[in-house]
């Protein structure tokens, strides 16, 4: 017989898992601009491409890759530009409106865990934008150029939970920015602030390894690199084995210290709505 708290767990899980299809089905519904960003997507893609193979004539080798590493990679970060959320968006989007709606105060009291709640939605959005916006141009890249793609299904797999993990770890990053909506009434400036940050040191533009010194040591220790630069590193075999294990664990980490710090912040936030309710 299943216990009351097995019982509990399974609907709280079921819940989650709704709220994770509902988001997935509701973007879904955005055919126009999933078209659009896919080639929007392709296009840069092409350009980025482009440049990587004029510059690798120039230095082949430069940071440890040979000109076909260098293009896939840049496949591989258009691919997750939209799926880890790199320039925002997504809930924070909603969670921005119901700021200034105060409907915020209302989900912070309901009986399903505010964190919980948009992190599931985002994950969701994040399987739709990997399927489409990610899928679709690494297609079209490969096409169009030699790519170092993986044969192996193990490697995908292994590539698979390298972003979904990357997803957890940006969405941590990107509730604390939306959390500071709770005292500046508008996160607007915090997001664009992060966005930066987020485009440099996640290796969106180009590849850690090729920043210098200190620079690199830095962007390498940060949170940003477990959005594109390790997923990248696990698709192109940089990381096997025991460097393997690492690379999950240092995602894990900042996933769980950056959900963490969320949930401090949104008991912060409760009592401030309460105090300012009051």
């Amino acid at each position: 017989m299943r216990s009351p708290v097995d019982g509990g767990n399974t609907v709280v899980g079921g819940v989650y898992l709704s709220v994770a299809r509902g988001a997935f089905r509701r973007y879904s519904t955005y055919r126009a601009a999933t078209v659009a960003g896919t080639v929007t997507n392709s296009v840069f893609g092409v350009i980025l491409a482009s440049t990587m193979l004029a510059l690798w004539r120039a230095r082949p080798g430069l940071g440890g890759y040979d000109a076909a590493q260098a293009v896939t990679y840049t496949w591989i970060s258009q691919a997750l530009l939209a799926t880890v959320a790199v320039w925002g968006g997504g809930f924070q989007d909603d969670l921005q409106a119901r700021f200034r709606s105060g409907d915020i105060a209302v989900d912070l009291y309901r009986p399903v865990d505010f964190q919980g709640w948009w992190l599931a939605a985002d994950l969701g959005r994040a399987a739709f934008q990997l399927v489409t916006r990610g899928a679709l141009p690494v297609l079209v890249g490969a096409a169009l150029f030699d790519l170092a793609l993986p044969g192996s299904p193990l490697v995908w797999a292994e590539f698979l939970l390298a972003v979904a993990l990357a997803v957890v770890v940006s969405f941590g990053l990107r509730f604390l920015a939306s959390l500071t909506g709770f005292w500046l009434h508008e996160s607007e400036g915090v997001r664009a602030v992060m966005t930066v940050v987020s485009m440099f040191f996640s290796g969106m533009l180009l590849p850690l390894a090729l920043f210098p010194g200190l620079l690199g040591e830095l962007a390498r220790a940060l949170p940003f690199s477990a959005m594109v630069q390790l997923p990248a590193d696990v698709l192109l075999r940089r990381r096997t084995g025991t460097g393997l294990l690492a690379l999950y664990g240092f995602q894990l980490g900042w996933a769980a210290a950056l959900l963490a710090l969320g949930r401090a912040g949104q008991a912060l936030a409760v009592r401030r709505v309460v105090v300012q309710g009051g």
